[in-house]
């Protein structure tokens, strides 16, 4: 399955043109577009080399959205998992003023209900499911910063999806869940 389509408001959607031009954030977006296509290859070759060019001191927003979307071009929930963890950690450092210069109607609340739902996938397929738990419980919690829009109902279905996965104690990958194709 190929990385499912962002809404215009995912707060880390790059190919959102609404915000300023940023670069890197540009070079993103194309990135992320190869990979909708199904060039996933292609996709985490030039995502990996955005991410060695940033580096690990880079700037936040730019290396929360390079995790995000290379967690997604990862078929195995450990090689997804370290680089969720990755975003999450780079969203920690992400101001609103940071995300703003991205995008004028963007604040960071908007994307840890995301961020913890990915590491609640990702815990959850690898059977850790009292992690899974935790992370459900703060994509849950996080939830009222999602617009109430096509987006944020896509996160708030994927958080209960996953919940019932979870007290299911099922570790498939979900159907609806981004991933490559290849």
């Amino acid at each position: 399955m190929t990385t499912a389509p962002t809404h215009p408001t995912d707060p880390t959607d790059p190919t959102d043109p609404s915000g300023p031009t940023d670069p890197t954030m540009k070079a993103i977006g194309q990135a992320v577009a190869e990979a909708r296509e199904g060039d996933d290859v292609a996709a985490r070759r030039k995502l990996l080399r955005l991410w060695s060019a940033v580096g690990v001191t880079g700037d936040p927003l730019h290396r929360c959205t390079l995790a995000h979307h290379l967690a997604d071009l990862y078929e195995d929930p450990a090689q997804a998992l370290a680089w969720d963890i990755r975003a999450l950690d780079a969203a920690g450092a992400v101001t609103d003023q940071r995300v703003q210069q991205h995008h004028a109607a963007l604040h960071i609340a908007g994307f840890h209900p995301s961020l913890h739902l990915n590491l609640a996938d990702d815990y959850r397929r690898l059977g850790s499911f009292e992690a899974a738990a935790e992370h459900l419980h703060a994509a849950a919690e996080s939830a009222p910063a999602l617009p109430l829009d096509g987006y944020g109902a896509l996160l708030r279905t994927a958080i209960r999806q996953v919940g019932e996965a979870v007290a299911q104690r099922d570790t498939a990958k979900r159907a609806t869940a981004p991933g490559p194709t290849t």
